[in-house]
């Protein structure tokens, strides 16, 4: 961004978003500065601090800001679909999200950010979001879900390590692709 062009407030603000988004998912919240977020924006450290109050605030925002986004994809892909039916269709709108990296960088960097007292329970109730929106969408066993939350994560990680561009025998396995009917079995009553 250029210096000195004016942008209407919630104008700027999504872009700093944006930026910070960007910045957060390649370094995480304690390796970049809101001074980097605020140069790349073209505006100073203290007018970030306006907008958001602390940079923890800011990643915040961002955090919650993925996980809404995936939520409202899922939500989305299933449309009025119930069961395995709408867990199939949020799997292959997942499968797409995984070229998105910044969205999961930022999933991957706000379970790292967790060590801080102050951040877990906002993480946490993103990902209890996540999760609900999931299991209200689709109506499943909460087995099923986990499963499925569990699935998800694993693509998460191999997305990150770029796995699908490793030559190497666990690569293809961790990446082999699910098919909604192994959720079939995968029920409470089966898992006693």
């Amino acid at each position: 961004m250029e210096r000195g062009r004016r942008l209407a407030g919630e104008d700027r603000r999504e872009q700093v978003l944006k930026i910070a988004a960007d910045e957060f998912a390649a370094h995480g919240l304690h390796g970049v500065s809101a001074e980097t977020i605020a140069r790349k924006a073209g505006i100073t450290h203290a007018y970030v601090f306006r907008l958001f109050g602390t940079k923890k605030q800011l990643f915040l925002e961002v955090v919650r800001r993925a996980f809404a986004v995936m939520a409202a994809h899922l939500a989305e892909a299933a449309g009025s679909a119930k069961g395995l039916e709408a867990l199939a269709a949020m799997g292959q709108r997942y499968d797409a999200s995984l070229s998105d990296r910044t969205l999961l960088l930022l999933q991957l960097q706000a379970f790292a950010a967790c060590g801080d007292a102050e951040l877990r329970p906002a993480v946490r109730e993103s990902f209890g979001a996540l999760w609900q929106t999931v299991s209200d969408t689709t109506d499943l066993d909460p087995v099923q879900i986990k499963t499925f939350m569990a699935y998800g994560m694993l693509l998460n990680t191999s997305a990150a390590l770029q796995l699908a561009n490793t030559d190497a025998d666990w690569a293809a396995q961790a990446t082999t692709r699910i098919r909604a009917g192994l959720f079939e079995h995968l029920t409470t009553e089966a898992n006693r």
